[in-house]
């Protein structure tokens, strides 16, 4: 049985928004007698919070692979593209971009795709596209970090906000050894994940099919 815990990016907020809304319903309790007001307002309370409660929440997964060559989905959601583009930030050449759109209803805690070493990491500063949008990838808000393989083969990916997400967290360093099963960051709302991948890469997904983080194998690099 897997095991669901609140994310460490959820907790400050879910605090906050807890005691605001306990001062709001108890106002309202001392100073609206109208019991209506007073039971719609504790409904929606509870709905709201509970929605937040549901966008932190980071399950537990754990994946055992032995073939260190394969790529895991970095995160929940739809596979939007699968093309042969440039990648003009980092590698400046031509690489297959496989992007996972999120909606607001995935886990919105990234995982790394590999095992191996973090050689270069980047934040951007820019707009707020809807995620699903090509333009998105280069001119919203996004995080560049590119990791390299146990046997030396790079790979590019790059956290996109959306047209609600406002916050990416990305804990990744260069120098960072990483595995799979740890977190890579935290993307609040909507949003979405580009993967660049060597043009020899075997892709393993198609465009419309539904990932899970950390656990569905994306690809498989040729080394």
């Amino acid at each position: 049985m897997k095991r669901m815990r609140i994310h460490r990016e959820g907790r400050t907020i879910l605090l906050s928004l807890l005691t605001m809304l306990c001062v709001v319903n108890v106002l309202l309790y001392w100073h609206v007698k109208t019991n209506p007001i007073i039971v719609a307002s504790l409904i929606l309370s509870v709905l709201a919070f509970s929605f937040f409660l549901y966008f932190f929440r980071s399950p537990t997964r754990v994946i055992d692979i032995d073939d260190p060559s394969l790529i895991i989905a970095p995160a929940d959601g739809k596979i939007v593209v699968i093309e042969e583009t440039e990648e003009l930030e980092y590698f400046k050449d031509k690489r297959i971009q496989v992007s996972i759109f999120m909606s607001v209803f995935s886990v919105h805690a990234n995982w790394y795709p590999i095992k191996g070493l973090v050689k270069f990491v980047r934040h951007h500063k820019g707009r707020f596209m809807a995620a699903y949008l090509p333009k998105s990838s280069t001119e919203n808000e996004r995080s560049t970090i590119v990791l390299e393989s146990e046997k030396k083969t790079p790979i590019l990916m790059r956290q996109v906000a959306g047209a609600l997400a406002r916050r990416i967290v990305t804990y990744a360093h260069e120098g960072k050894y990483c595995n799979v099963n740890e977190h890579l960051g935290f993307i609040k709302f909507g949003s979405r994940i580009d993967l660049y991948l060597p043009l020899d890469t075997e892709i393993f997904v198609e465009v419309g099919e539904g990932t899970v983080g950390n656990e569905t194998v994306i690809a498989r690099l040729n080394e």
